[in-house]
């Protein structure tokens, strides 16, 4: 049973969060948090939904759509308050996807001065040069940057 105590309204989970309250409706519409309406309609969070808007609002930073973490939250208890062990299962997912954006940041910066700033326009020495478009089977966009070759 719910006690009150362990109940927040929708301002104090929007203060502790640093999320705004229309954003935690919007979540609320999709699916993502799941407040307990009082018989006068009123959102009740519990205490655990800290940790989930909180989850929200890194995995967005991280550059996550709301499409992949509604699918990483599906993973976690709806009915009760996550254990370490169902944040560190999420977390290596994080850790695995955050290294290979690292790794493409990295070779984007590494190559940024020679592609866009250097004005040479040498095909010989360009990283966006794709002879016979090979780099279209791998995919749409500068794939040689993205990528390497």
């Amino acid at each position: 049973m719910r006690r009150a105590a362990d109940m927040l309204p929708i301002g104090k989970i929007a203060a502790r969060t640093g999320v705004a309250v229309s954003a935690i409706r919007y979540y609320e519409a999709e699916g993502l948090v799941h407040p307990i309406r009082t018989e006068a309609g009123q959102r009740q969070f519990r205490r655990s939904d800290i940790r989930r808007i909180s989850f929200i609002k890194i995995a967005q930073e991280l550059g996550l759509s709301l499409t992949e973490i509604r699918a990483e939250m599906a993973s976690l208890p709806e009915r009760r308050t996550p254990t370490k062990a169902d944040w560190e299962k999420i977390s290596r997912r994080f850790k695995e996807a955050l290294d290979a954006q690292i790794a493409r940041l990295q070779r984007t910066r590494d190559k940024l001065d020679g592609c866009i700033g250097c004005g040479c326009l040498s095909l010989k020495t360009c990283a966006l040069y794709n002879p016979d478009d090979t780099a279209a089977r791998r995919g749409a966009g500068p794939r040689n940057i993205i990528d390497g070759p």
